[in-house]
C-alpha cells in the first residue's frame, strides 16, 4: 500500500486543555432522518487531535473563534473563523489544534453509503467563507434542548436547521450559473484535455478572473477542482468495476497510471489498489 501521509493513522485525542459536546445518532435517532452520523461543539487545545482514514460520510466544520490546522486535498490548511472546511466520504481528512492557540468550530458527521448521494462530493467547495455564528448557534440551541427539556417537536425543529446550514454551506456555488455550466460540462468529459484557458474560456472570462472566481467559491483553484472531480469518479469506478488502474486512469483523464497513482494517494490517503481492496 502506497501512502502518501505514512505518519498519519486512525487517531483520536482530546487532551486536558479541550471541552467537547457531541450528540451521536445512537442516542438521539432522529439525526439518522438525515444520516447525520454524530454532531457537536468543539473548544480545544493542544494536543487535540483528529485522524479519519476512510470515514463513511461527509463532513461539514466551520471555525468560530481561533484556528487549527486541516488536511483537505492532501494538503494542510489552516481553519480560521467564518470558514467552512468540507470533505467528501472515504477520503482521508485530519485535523488539530494549533499550540499556543484556542479553536472554537461546530462539526457534523454523516454516514453515507456508496449508493447514496453524498452532501459533500468533488462539486462543493472545500473551503467556503460562510456566516461564523450560524452553525454555531445551531448546534448550541439543539444542546440547550437536549440537556433540558427534549421536547422532540423542538429536537426535531433544530436537526432540521442543522441539516439545512449544512447543505447551505456544501452548495453555495450553484447560485452561479455560468460556474455550474462549466464544471457540470467537465463532470460529463472528465477525459478531456482541459487546460486553465478552456476553462476560462468556457466561463467567458480571462484565467486570472476565473482563477480568483474558483478559489472563492470553492475554496480551490480550478485545475485543484478538476482534480477532484477526476478523483471521485476513479474512487466510484474502483468501487464499481473491475477495470484496470490503467484504464481508469484514462477514463478520468489522467496521462498515465503513475501520475493518477500519485494524485489519488495524496487525495485519499492509500494507493488506487489499495483503496479498491
Amino acid at each position: 500500500m502506497t501512502e502518501i501521509h505514512p505518519d498519519l493513522t486512525e487517531t483520536t485525542v482530546d487532551g486536558a486543555g479541550s471541552r467537547l459536546w457531541s450528540l451521536t445518532r445512537d442516542d438521539c435517532p432522529e439525526l439518522a432522518v438525515h444520516r447525520i452520523m454524530h454532531l457537536g461543539l468543539a473548544d480545544v487545545a493542544a494536543p487535540y487531535r483528529r485522524v479519519r482514514l476512510r470515514p463513511t460520510g461527509s463532513f461539514v466544520m466551520v471555525g468560530h473563534e481561533g484556528r487549527g490546522r486541516i488536511l483537505l486535498d492532501g494538503r494542510w490548511q489552516t481553519s480560521r473563523a467564518g470558514v467552512a472546511c468540507l470533505a467528501p466520504p472515504r477520503v482521508l481528512n485530519a485535523f488539530h489544534a494549533v499550540p499556543g492557540s484556542r479553536w472554537r468550530f461546530a462539526w457534523i458527521r454523516y454516514d453515507e453509503p456508496e449508493h447514496v448521494r453524498p452532501l459533500v462530493s468533488a462539486a462543493s467547495p472545500v473551503r467556503v467563507r460562510c456566516d461564523a455564528d450560524a452553525l454555531w448557534r445551531i448546534l448550541s440551541g439543539l444542546r440547550a434542548e437536549w440537556d433540558g427539556g427534549r421536547e422532540q417537536r423542538l429536537i426535531h425543529h433544530w436537526i432540521e436547521l442543522t441539516h439545512g446550514e449544512a447543505r447551505r454551506i456544501a452548495q453555495p456555488w450553484h447560485v452561479d450559473d455560468r460556474l455550474w455550466v462549466v464544471w457540470d460540462a467537465v463532470s460529463h468529459d472528465l477525459a478531456a484535455g482541459w487546460t486553465l484557458e478552456k476553462l476560462a474560456a468556457r466561463y467567458h472570462a480571462s484565467k486570472e478572473q476565473f482563477r480568483r472566481v474558483c478559489l472563492r467559491e470553492l475554496g480551490r483553484s480550478p485545475m485543484q477542482h478538476l482534480t477532484s472531480l477526476r478523483i471521485e469518479q476513479a474512487q466510484h469506478l474502483l468501487s464499481s468495476t473491475a477495470d484496470k488502474v490503467e484504464t481508469i486512469a484514462q477514463q478520468v483523464g489522467f496521462e498515465n497510471a503513475s501520475v493518477f497513482s500519485r494524485a489519488f494517494s495524496r487525495w485519499v490517503g492509500c494507493s488506487p489498489k489499495a483503496y479498491r481492496e
